[in-house]
């Protein structure tokens, strides 16, 4: 299979066809290790799976993974970086009404992916079905309206962190929202607000500190998307309950430009806590997800 997707690790001349390699059912995800990354996903009614990777232009080229143990589906493709674009396409039975969708024509995100790119717009293409008749099928392709995983640099330099582990009877818990709490804070530079930066400035940690918090629990911080309804009236999610990936940190709230630097951002933003003594505890919330 030829693509354009460009290669830096000298593997993979241009023009030449993508290696695949059987690569590993686990870990779940996308997982570079130096050398390229290994992808797998978990089907149990696939009948076929393609990895669509996607080039700068938006381009996008399908490989089909061809290996699979226990339901899951997996390849390793050398010279495949962090910053590379991915989804993916499931092949198999559409029979809503026991449950199976199965549809080639809709892109996939990726359930393990640890960041995220782009936004849904809410195209008609996204929905299985006809909105104005749910009883017809729709097969517009739709990934050129859809958020698109990203593979991430998984290495990082975590110092000598470690958890504080502060004793239950002594803990003292403050829960915040990282925007909420910085946005307005005259201490925090003005492109540092409503950010995980902003959120790790001295400023932000001191308050905490002589507060005598010893944990701060943040409110969803997970990769979320906003409400058809919101979007329409200009709005946002500002709670963070929808959320899409719960192994990747939300893009918006990130200074950093790119979604993978907004990975390393967050881990900078832990271990500046960690440094002073001060837990973070994440709101996990599984009863508001992005389904719908």
């Amino acid at each position: 299979m030829t693509s354009g997707l460009s290669d830096k690790s000298g593997l993979r001349a241009p023009g030449e066809p993508l290696l695949v390699w059987p690569g590993k059912a686990y870990p779940l995800g996308a997982t570079f290790d130096g050398n390229g990354t290994n992808f797998a996903l978990h089907s149990d009614v696939a009948e076929k799976v393609e990895l669509c990777l996607f080039d700068k232009e938006g381009d996008e080229t399908r490989i089909p993974l061809t290996e699979v143990d226990a339901n899951i589906w997996h390849g390793f493709i050398p010279g495949i970086t962090p910053g590379q674009r991915y989804g993916y396409r499931v092949h198999g039975p559409w029979d809503p009404e026991n449950g199976l969708r199965c549809d080639a024509s809709k892109l996939l995100v990726d359930p393990y992916g640890k960041a995220f790119d782009g936004e849904f717009d809410g195209d008609s293409s996204l929905f299985s079905y006809d909105i104005n008749n749910p009883e017809q099928r729709n097969q517009e392709d739709s990934a050129a309206h859809t958020m698109r995983s990203v593979v991430i640099n998984p290495y990082f330099d975590w110092s000598n962190d470690r958890r504080p582990r502060t004793e239950a009877n002594k803990t003292v818990i403050y829960e915040t929202h990282v925007k909420g709490l910085t946005m307005t804070h005259p201490d925090v530079p003005d492109h540092l607000r409503g950010t995980y930066a902003g959120l790790a400035h001295h400023s932000i940690i001191d308050y905490f500190t002589e507060l005598g918090v010893t944990a701060v629990e943040l409110m969803p911080v997970h990769q979320f998307v906003h409400d058809d309804r919101l979007r329409e009236l200009g709005l946002k999610n500002y709670w963070g309950y929808n959320t899409l990936g719960f192994f990747a940190p939300h893009r918006d709230y990130a200074a950093s430009q790119s979604a993978e630097g907004a990975v390393a951002e967050f881990k900078q933003m832990v271990r500046s806590y960690h440094d002073a003594g001060i837990e973070i505890i994440l709101d996990v919330v599984y009863n508001h997800t992005a389904e719908g």
